[in-house]
């Protein structure tokens, strides 16, 4: 994918609410008027960006492929996130309750990673964090699928994930791990308060020295005939246990 390129509704439409000034131009497809485009369009206008009609053949060529819903925008890139010291000060000052992190170790695969993404906004992560050499950094296949969680969630990618994860047990942050052999189910475990949930690729799992610096690990009960979860989904279920956890505690 092009840099500086988003696509689809989701994408665009929180790009244009967040950072407005940051959509140079949006093109959209000249035959397509149904409502959903000309609530969107309206949207465009009313932000002051650049609107260009386009045919399929243009909107197919700037996104990489067809997937692109009829709207494509040419952005500026953003400025970058704040630090994880930053972001976790802020939750302290903002009393947001106890920090909640998603940690993923070897995730390459875009839409994987636009998936966990729109998970972790969905949960209330206050981040998600990758290793460098070991993850896919935010693209527009990845901002199309995570549907505007890409424009919301910090996703820091870090030179030294156990490092990292140390720094994260410095501030009594509980790094949990997620393993198909663990002793202990997700649902044993005391989530409410702050915790940093770590999965791995699906299939190779997380990495040596990423497991042994999880304080740590859990597995995700399975009843049926396959053995794991996609990363996804298992991020999904890990981070809404999380939460379930935090509100009972909250309204008990």
């Amino acid at each position: 994918m092009k840099p500086g390129v988003l696509y689809g509704f989701h994408a665009v439409t929180v790009r244009l609410k967040t950072a407005p000034e940051s959509v140079e131009e949006v093109h959209v497809d000249a035959t397509r008027r149904d409502a959903r485009m000309r609530q969107f369009v309206q949207r465009v206008q009313d932000s002051g960006a650049r609107l260009v009609d386009s045919d399929d053949a243009r909107l197919t060529r700037m996104s990489g492929g067809p997937r692109h819903q009829g709207v494509v925008a040419r952005v500026k890139p953003l400025p970058p996130r704040h630090s994880l010291d930053d972001i976790l000060d802020e939750v302290a000052a903002a009393g947001e309750g106890p920090p909640l992190v998603l940690v993923l170790d070897g995730v390459t695969d875009p839409h994987n990673l636009g998936a966990c993404l729109r998970v972790a906004d969905g949960a209330g992560a206050h981040a998600v964090i990758a290793p460098r050499d070991r993850a896919v950094g935010i693209n527009a296949t990845v901002a199309k699928v995570a549907s505007g969680a890409a424009e919301t969630v910090p996703y820091l990618m870090v030179t030294n994930l156990a490092r990292t994860l140390g720094e994260l047990k410095e501030r009594d942050i509980v790094v949990v791990g997620t393993s198909d052999d663990a002793g202990q189910t997700l649902y044993e475990l005391d989530l409410s308060g702050p915790v940093a949930l770590v999965l791995g690729a699906e299939g190779a799992g997380m990495r040596q020295l990423t497991r042994k610096t999880c304080d740590r690990l859990v597995r995700i009960p399975m009843a049926g005939a396959v053995e794991s979860l996609n990363v996804s989904v298992a991020s999904a279920v890990c981070l809404y246990e999380a939460l379930r956890q935090r509100r009972a505690v909250a309204v008990a």
